[in-house]
């Protein structure tokens, strides 16, 4: 009996779609698809011929990025004129065949058509590449033929329980793809948000990375709970997660909460800022390249990273050399002879350490910051020599200076015979009788 009325339903089946495809209706559908795909095709062609912004690429100028996305999108005129065409063709059908079911379709094809090169053309990502190749294609083509509401519930059949939890394959599927698509958007949106708001010249550094910071503290709430929501957890549940939460920061997290918080702190108070030149308390110093939530990374010289947690700049004392003020003050010593003209040596000091291009002198400079030479003390050996002068920046990397300053002072002092005088130790013999005291 089964066997007979599977045979009758499949006669009908074929009966049914004879009967479709020998109807005046079908060949009509047809027909408008066919004009609908040529005027779409034609107009695209006809716009990517005679649009400047669509023939070739720009060159990078300050409007590189959108003439480029433009050109990028020419990919996408034609499917978008199909679908756009298919609207109004279901319209037309629906008046006057009175029905538009293939129509309906052939706008679904296309939808799935710009869908899939939107991917292909906007997406770099493999993994993302081939979840929308694999899995959201073919998930859009169950839709557009109706089928996918008998696949979910075949998928969401196959479960398996755990006390009161119920695992289903459509579940799983589910919060696979969900998930990994907000991952991707995140760290998308993350990138690109950051960057607009660090683009914002017309806020200081230190707000624009609290701002930067911010949004990514919120981004990342709102797709922890979207996942929620797509595994089906209620987010009322989460009151109870947040006391255990609670619980464990105050014993096991206590340290990540507090660097965590010191972070906060730090971009509110702006006592450090992206570009600062830091000395630690321990010797330790390089220059911020970034500010985390949890730690601040401070780059040497020597090419080397410090990563330094927030709550040490907290609870610890620092030296900010370039914070407020970028010049910073320098200082050489050494000895001369006593026989040394000093006043002709000050004059040959000053000159040859302002002859350095990275040396702040000139007459619009306040006195106290032109290059100096002076008498520090007097020595066993000789007269010591003080000589001081100011610099942009820190004296090391590119804005180096000290080594070539101490050459030419060399070279300066050989030039002009000045005597740097080796030690020197004044021996008197006495005579007490026969014997010699040394």
């Amino acid at each position: 009996m089964n066997a007979s009325l599977i045979q009758e339903q499949l006669q009908q089946f074929i009966l049914a779609t004879v009967n479709v495809f020998n109807s005046p209706e079908f060949y009509s559908q047809i027909g408008i698809i066919v004009l609908t795909i040529t005027f779409a095709y034609a107009l695209s062609l006809l716009i990517k011929k005679h649009s400047p912004l669509l023939r070739q690429p720009s060159h990078k100028t300050s409007l590189f990025s959108i003439h480029y996305g433009i050109y990028q999108i020419k990919d996408l005129l034609f499917p978008l004129f199909i679908i756009l065409f298919m609207a109004m063709a279901i319209d037309f059908s629906d008046h006057f065949i009175k029905q538009s079911w293939l129509v309906r379709t052939a706008e679904g094809l296309a939808v799935i058509l710009m869908f899939y090169l939107f991917i292909l053309r906007f997406v770099s990502s493999y993994f993302i590449k081939a979840i929308f190749k694999w899995i959201a294609v073919p998930v859009a083509l169950l839709h557009t033929f109706g089928l996918l509401n008998y696949v979910t519930t075949y998928l969401d059949s196959l479960y398996i329980e755990i006390g009161n939890i119920r695992l289903s394959a459509y579940g799983v599927a589910r919060v696979f793809v969900f998930g990994s698509i907000l991952f991707w958007l995140g760290r998308i949106s993350n990138i690109v948000g950051q960057n607009a708001i660090r683009q914002q010249q017309h806020l200081d550094l230190g707000t624009r990375e609290v701002f930067a910071k911010l949004y990514q503290v919120t981004l990342f709430v709102i797709i922890f709970i979207l996942l929620l929501q797509a595994m089906g957890i209620n987010i009322t549940t989460l009151a109870v997660f947040g006391g255990a939460l609670g619980i464990g920061l105050g014993f096991g997290l206590q340290s990540i909460a507090s660097n965590f918080i010191s972070g906060i702190i730090l971009l509110l108070d702006r006592s450090l800022s992206i570009g600062d030149f830091i000395e630690l308390a321990d010797g330790r110093k390089g220059t911020i390249r970034e500010m985390n939530m949890r730690s601040t990374t401070l780059e040497t010289y020597d090419g080397k990273d410090i990563m330094v947690p927030n709550e040490q700049f907290i609870t610890t004392s620092f030296t900010n050399w370039t914070h407020k003020n970028k010049k910073q003050r320098y200082s050489i010593n050494f000895q001369v002879a006593y026989s040394t003209d000093l006043h002709q040596l000050f004059k040959l000091l000053k000159e040859v350490v302002a002859s350095h291009p990275k040396i702040l002198t000139g007459p619009d400079l306040p006195i106290e910051e032109l290059p100096d030479a002076e008498i520090s003390g007097f020595g066993e050996s000789g007269v010591d020599i003080l000589i001081e002068f100011w610099m942009e920046g820190i004296d090391d990397g590119e804005h180096r200076v000290g080594g070539d300053l101490l050459l030419m002072i060399w070279d300066a002092l050989k030039e002009h015979q000045i005597e740097i005088p080796y030690p020197q130790r004044e021996v008197k013999i006495v005579k007490v009788g026969e014997s010699s005291i040394f």
